[in-house]
């Protein structure tokens, strides 16, 4: 069996097209990317780690380039555009972290941090330990932060409210929920490296025994659950939510609300559709560079 390298595959860009050319990265490769915003330089370096045991194929490279250009053609200026693909150390690609991944807080109930962090949290705010990994988010992503500040906001209002992370990625929304004292708290996610890492995370949190977490498959959730949650977060692409938008309402409890991610902003007026065809109204939403993301509730009847 061939030992696996990781394999670091970064682009230069602007902070302009950063988020254009994370999607085009995440879209190509299948992995989530990090960011890192040079101030000195004024310059964006979006990559991506990935294990494998030998180099990604000079196709990678081409369709990259091919990607750059519609990105360009959109109007974004793109900056350099430099493609790098470069064999790396765990240990580099880890040192690396600790310099750019700062602690993040949402509101002032939450905070997120690393495990190398000395930061203290304020009065009454709840923490999240949480180291980045290969490939799961962190929170700095305009759409997570969007989940993670409904989650926030909704923790607050009145009695213990249910909540359902689909596509849980590192497990993050799912953890805050738990420290925000959500109950019962359900996640699953697609991918088994990310149910396996998002198990970490909540054992890492002491919240291990609060969350149901499993692997499972938004198009195979039930139309007619027997559970449904307070709460619902759905932080997925735009044709995915379009399609299985009926297996995702029907997991809400009457006068729930659903929070929709992962849109980037040139279709979340298709995603808003979509729902509201199923009577569902944007209550709240939140565009962050190339992204946009939305809190929607159910239309009361006349």
């Amino acid at each position: 069996m061939k030992t696996k390298t990781l394999w670091r595959i970064s682009v230069a860009t602007t902070l302009e097209a950063e988020d254009a050319v994370a999607a085009l990265l995440e879209r190509l490769l299948g992995e989530a990317p990090s960011s890192y915003f040079d101030l000195e330089l004024q310059a964006s370096l979006v990559s991506v780690y990935l294990q494998q045991p030998g180099a990604p194929t000079p196709a990678v490279r081409r369709s990259l380039r091919a990607g750059m250009a519609e990105i360009q053609a959109c109007g974004l200026a793109v900056g350099s555009g430099r493609i790098s693909i470069e064999r790396v150390r765990k240990e580099d690609w880890a040192e690396s972290w600790k310099r750019h991944f700062k602690p993040l807080e949402i509101g002032r109930s939450l905070l997120i941090k690393p495990s190398w962090s000395r930061r203290r949290p304020k009065k009454d705010q709840a923490v999240v330990i949480l180291d980045p990994s290969l490939s799961f988010g962190t929170g700095q992503h305009a759409t997570t932060s969007f989940c993670l500040s409904e989650v926030a906001h909704y923790a607050g209002k009145g009695a213990v409210r249910s909540f359902l992370d689909i596509g849980t990625g590192s497990g993050i929304l799912a953890i805050a929920a738990a420290k925000l004292n959500y109950q019962p708290i359900f996640a699953f996610d697609f991918d088994p490296d990310s149910v396996r890492v998002a198990r970490v995370n909540a054992q890492t949190n002491h919240v291990f025994k609060k969350i149901q977490l499993t692997q499972d498959d938004a198009t195979r959730l039930p139309l007619r659950p027997k559970r449904r949650f307070d709460l619902v977060c759905a932080n997925l692409i735009s044709n995915l939510l379009v399609a299985e938008r009926k297996r995702i309402v029907a997991q809400l409890n009457q006068g729930g609300t659903l929070v929709l991610a992962g849109i980037l902003k040139t279709e979340f007026a298709m995603v808003q559709a979509a729902f509201a065809g199923l009577g569902w109204e944007l209550m709240n939403t939140e565009v962050l560079n190339e992204w946009q993301s939305g809190s929607f509730r159910a239309q009361k009847k006349d």
